[in-house]
């Protein structure tokens, strides 16, 4: 019975029915032996009555009856045992179905879990995979070029050397002595930096106002035109941060549109289910194809015989493969030729088309030069009309306050202050003493916070509070207005 069991655990479902009808073969092989005995028992029986009334044979016929019937109880003892250790099995696979029952409903509820997590994973990539077509604003992009080239001609020419850098006017002192220490050395050629420096030093100090004069006058010119140049290209630069700020607002906002409908897009086809092609690099279609190696040249020569034996593109490969490796050098030759004759014409080819690139390439970079010149133009405009419109605030402003300052009576009353500002007087000082090291703004908040909260009969103090000085102001008013009134 044990091993039946194990077999049973074994086999699954299949060894679940193996188990119920071995259980049923031995149930009906003892109920068999059970019945086979009863019948040799009443049989014996029989034979007891039938035979002859005698006392040897009858003592011989009850024994053997007697062991019958002990055969007859040890069978159905037997069979009782087979018959409660079937309904032990069978129970035992009931609670095995049951536990497979509820694993299936587990692993299900686990698939239903993994599909939901995978949906959203797939919502996570798409949220990842956003690539946006927007470009960089081109002033941005020219700038960094321009910045890349100066980095360059930096790292060509040495430590602190830019190319583009502008020099500053040299004094006129600097100037002079440039002029001047030619002649010294040649006076003294022993002479060494320090004594030149000293004896041209003194020799300036000598000279009067009039010899100076034209070094100076020298230095003035060059040091104006310097700082023109300066400002100019201060004021380009000031244009063109200007423009980027406008570009850059430019591709935010357009970029955000783009981000939202990507999102919409991706919750729209989150139900859809599809493999999404990868993005390959785009191929130049003007440059040049490789050339065919000896053994490409005899794989597509042999090709159309092995297609006319319908043969598949795998066979193909391997038997011109193996021809190829037992061909001689003197059947390989004309292929070679071949190979050559092709290789020779891809690197012409290729001749041309470096040439052509570098040709795009300058006309590209004369572009760039010729965009660059309309943005820093655009710029400037730019830059002048934000200077217009800050003249224009500003000359408003100074009106106003040139309006206000010759409105402005000595002798017209002042307004007293009210009820709020009595109140704020009186908060301020006590929230600063709370408070101590609160900004203004916080404060004023607080203030304003603090008078809303105010009930009616607070509010209505210091009303009161502010009604005396607000009366006799009203008063003050009647009179200065009668008198500006008859004056005029």
């Amino acid at each position: 019975m044990a091993t039946v069991a194990a077999g049973s655990k074994r086999g699954g479902g299949r060894g679940r029915k193996a188990l119920v009808a071995v259980l049923d073969n031995e149930a009906n092989i003892s109920a068999g032996k059970a019945a086979q005995a009863a019948d040799l028992s009443a049989s014996s029986a029989q034979k007891a009555r039938r035979a002859p009334s005698k006392s040897g044979k009858a003592a011989k016929a009850a024994a053997a009856a007697s062991a019958v019937v002990d055969d007859v109880a040890e069978l159905q003892g037997m069979l009782e045992r087979l018959r409660l250790e079937k309904e032990k099995a069978e129970e035992m696979v009931r609670e095995r179905d049951e536990v497979i029952r509820k694993k299936e409903e587990e692993i299900e509820t686990k698939e239903k879990e993994q599909g939901r997590l995978q949906a959203e994973l797939r919502k996570v990539q798409r949220a990842k995979e956003f690539k946006p077509t927007v470009s960089l604003p081109l002033v941005k992009s020219l700038l960094e070029k321009e910045q890349d080239g100066d980095d360059t001609g930096r790292k060509k020419k040495g430590k602190g050397k830019a190319g583009p850098e502008r020099k500053k006017p040299c004094p006129a002192y600097v100037l002079w002595m440039k002029d001047q220490w030619v002649e010294i050395k040649k006076e003294n050629p022993e002479a060494d930096f320090k004594e030149v420096s000293n004896t041209l030093g003194a020799k300036w100090k000598a000279l009067g106002a009039e010899e100076k004069q034209p070094y100076e006058e020298r230095y003035r010119v060059e040091k104006e035109a310097y700082l023109q140049v300066v400002g100019q290209e201060k004021r380009e630069a000031e244009a063109m941060k200007l423009l980027e700020e406008q570009q850059m607002q430019w591709t935010a906002k357009e970029l955000l549109e783009q981000y939202l409908k990507f999102r919409q897009e991706a919750e729209e086809g989150d139900g859809k289910k599809g493999k999404r092609k990868t993005s390959k690099k785009d191929k130049d279609p003007s440059k040049p194809k490789q050339p065919m190696s000896a053994y490409f040249v005899y794989s597509q020569d042999r090709r159309a015989a092995l297609v006319a034996e319908k043969k598949n593109v795998p066979e193909i490969g391997k038997i011109t493969g193996e021809e190829w490796k037992n061909m001689t050098e003197a059947q390989k030759a004309p292929y070679e030729e071949v190979a050559k004759k092709q290789k020779e014409e891809y690197q012409k080819q290729m001749e041309v088309y470096k040439q052509k690139k570098i040709e795009e390439a300058t006309s590209l970079e004369k572009e760039e030069e010729e965009q660059k010149k309309i943005m820093k133009q655009e710029a400037l405009q730019l830059l002048k009309k934000k200077e217009k419109a800050d003249n224009i605030i500003k000359k408003t402003k100074e009106k106003r306050q040139k309006k206000k300052q010759e409105n402005a009576d000595p002798n017209r009353p002042k307004k007293p202050a009210s009820s709020f500002i009595l109140f704020s007087k009186e908060a301020r000082k006590q929230l600063l003493e709370e408070r101590q090291g609160i900004n203004n703004s916080t404060l004023n908040a607080l203030i304003s916070v603090k008078w809303k909260e105010l009930s009616g009969e607070e509010r209505q103090m210091w009303n009161d509070k502010a009604a005396p000085a607000m009366a006799a102001y009203k008063k003050e008013m009647e009179e200065y207005t009668k008198a500006h009134s008859s004056s005029a």
